[in-house]
């Protein structure tokens, strides 16, 4: 016996025991096989098509995020000019507002000027004629202190009363 050239027994034995393996195999073994490999590359196709489904969520979240955060920055920058015009309309308006208040009370100020002016040329107009009052009385009563002095006051008199009709 040779392990080159085997028996005729021997081979016909191999030959019979591979052909039932090979049964036994192909009746019962590949299709569990060839069912795992295929459940396996269902698996690894579901998975891929869940993942490139899970990219593509991803991708459109993230536009999503920047029109999101795109149009948050366009709202912020129309609140911040709103804020700002408003700001510049509240000062503008305390300014214009301080202005007429300043006006009023110039004009306050130069109408009591005004008054204490008059009034106070009008105490002196008062004291200047009483002093007036006073000084003529005064020079009066010295000039016309004698009965002769206070005839030819008279006679001045009369004679300016008739020149002047």
């Amino acid at each position: 016996m040779s392990l080159i050239t085997p028996d005729f027994g021997l081979f016909f034995w191999m030959t019979v025991v591979f052909l039932v393996v090979l049964f036994i195999m192909w009746r019962y073994g590949f299709p569990a096989i060839i069912k795992m490999e295929n459940e396996r590359t269902d698996f690894i196709n579901e998975s891929l098509r869940k993942a490139h489904e899970a990219n593509e969520r991803l991708a459109h979240i993230q536009e999503e995020g920047e029109s999101i955060l795109q149009e948050a920055r366009e709202k912020q920058t129309l609140i911040l000019k709103e804020a700002a015009a408003t700001r510049d309309a509240i000062v503008a308006k305390a300014q214009e507002k301080a202005r007429e208040e300043g006006a009023r009370l110039l004009s306050d100020a130069k109408a009591e000027i005004e008054q204490e002016k008059k009034a106070a040329i009008a105490d002196i107009r008062k004291q200047v004629a009483t002093l007036s009052v006073e000084i003529a009385e005064k020079v009066l009563r010295q000039n016309l202190s004698s009965d002769k002095a206070q005839m030819d006051l008279i006679e001045r008199m009369l004679d300016e009363v008739s020149s002047n009709q």
